[in-house]
């Protein structure tokens, strides 16, 4: 008889968040503004694999505790760092309602543009001399086309 594999007692209910060891222990994770870890932690939690992740300045500053300024200060950290990739911009309509800016986050993996993409770890490109500068979140026709400049 073959031996069962033992199942690890993961939380059942609550889920659970699995980040890659060799992106914790990088100079790029480590220097991080203890908000920006935390709006890391809080989109990594809203990653699903179909979908970029939805999330707006006014609702990370709620979760965070800070004001909306440092949680547009954190978003900005993470994208210099090559964390985040803005894929489509907010809009603010009064009469349609209004949609928050959607991200891909660059050490997962994605399979909403119809095939399966592995990570682009644009994160392993900082350091601390040779900073990523991103430009501001371009769309044409629906597909973005970040600009990522030395």
């Amino acid at each position: 008889m073959s031996k069962q594999k033992e199942k690890l007692p993961f939380d059942k209910i609550g889920g659970v968040i699995m980040i890659n060891k060799r992106l914790l222990d990088s100079e790029v994770f480590l220097t991080m503004p203890p908000q920006a870890n935390k709006l890391f932690l809080l989109l990594h939690s809203q990653w699903r694999p179909h979908k970029p992740v939805g999330y707006g300045v006014r609702e990370a500053a709620a979760k965070i505790g800070c004001t909306q300024n440092t949680a547009a200060k954190s978003f900005q950290v993470l994208e210099g760092r090559g964390f985040i990739i803005c894929e489509d911009e907010s809009v603010f309509h009064s009469k349609n309602g209004s949609r928050a800016r959607e991200w891909r986050l660059t050490w997962m993996p994605y399979t909403w543009d119809r095939y399966a993409k592995p990570p682009s770890n644009e994160w392993e490109k900082w350091n601390d001399k040779n900073k990523l500068t991103v430009s501001k979140c371009s769309t044409q026709k629906g597909i973005a086309s970040p600009i990522l400049r030395r």
